[in-house]
Parts: structure tokens; sequence; C-alpha cells
């Protein structure tokens, strides 16, 4: 009897290394965080909201949502705004829509900074600048490198794996997000 628990310790134990990074680690790093309706946002102090917020810029009228003076004097309302916004223009384009759907954004500083969390979770190297974890609900980005199309693509695979009961392939899921991809470039 002692053996077979000793025996489905180390089980769990080896099972649990086994598996990708928990999102406490490596979480140090993103010490602020604004909340949307559809995003918890988490960043760096260093990084500028604002700018952040100029190049998801999806469309001119965005700015009607507020004065540029509460723009000035709130970035993260704007931001998480024009994420919520986003999120809405992504669901339209795919005709998928989640109304209780809530994920996080974590904001890395730069690549190399999402690189070495992306190696952290899964031991490879990463080339795209940005990627979605499924069981954390969480994309990761990195602030110099983000406009719409990224977060578009990003926020697509996060609709999709909510909207299905079942989880459509890699390919099918990259097809779509892809899709929405494209449909931002044509704005």
């Amino acid at each position: 009897m002692y053996n077979r628990a000793k025996s489905c310790i180390i089980l769990i134990i080896l099972f649990s290394l086994s598996l990708p990074l928990n999102s406490a680690q490596g979480e140090e790093l993103f010490s602020r965080k604004c909340e949307g309706k559809y995003f918890t946002i988490y960043y760096q102090p260093e990084i500028d909201l604002l700018a952040m917020t100029r190049e998801i810029d999806i469309y001119p009228s965005q700015y009607l949502i507020f004065d540029s003076q509460n723009r000035e004097s709130n970035p993260e309302l704007n931001l998480t705004k024009t994420l919520d916004a986003l999120f809405l223009e992504v669901s339209d384009i795919l005709d998928m829509h989640l109304y209780s759907f809530h994920g996080n954004i974590k904001v890395c500083r730069d690549f190399e900074e999402l690189e070495k969390i992306f190696y952290d979770y899964y031991n490879l190297q990463l080339k795209p600048p940005s990627f979605y974890i499924y069981n954390s609900n969480t994309i990761y980005v990195d602030a110099t490198n983000l406009n719409a199309c990224i977060l578009g693509h990003e926020i697509a695979h996060a609709i999709i794996c909510h909207y299905f009961v079942v989880l459509p392939p890699i390919k099918v899921q990259e097809v779509l997000a892809g899709y929405v991809e494209y449909q931002l470039k044509k704005r």
C-alpha cells in the first residue's frame, strides 16, 4: 500500500512537470493592469498606453468614444475601450459572438521578453510576434510590434477556442485567424 501511494505521488509530480508552466511563472513582469469588458490587460509601467492604443487604431471613428482631453488623461480607459471595439470587430468578421467572454492580454516590453515567456512555456523558439494560450485564456503580445492585425489574429484564436464545443484543428483555427487578419488589413 505504501509503495503504491509513493508511486502515485511520483507519477503526479512527473505529470505536473511535463505540463506547460503555470501562469504564475514570469508574471512578476506584469505589475500593472486595467480592466475592460472583454479583457484584463496586464502590462509594465514603462509601456506607453497611448502609443499602444494608436498602434491598435482600428478605425478613426473609435475616437468618437472619447474627446481628445479624456484620451490624454485616461489612457487605460481608452486602451480598454479600443480593445473592446476590436473584440467586437473580430466577432463580427467571424460571425461568432461571445457575450460572456473575458480573457487576458499580457503586453511584453519587447520581442525578447515575449520570446523568453514562450520558451518558458513550450521550450521552443517563438517566430510570430504574439501567441495565445487556451488553458489560461491569455494573449501575449510584444508592445514594440503591435497593431490591430496582430492582435485581431490572436483575439480570433480566443473567440474560436471558446465558440466551439470541440476545438477545431489548429490548421482550421489558423485559416480563420488569418481571414480576420486579412479583413482587418483591408480596412
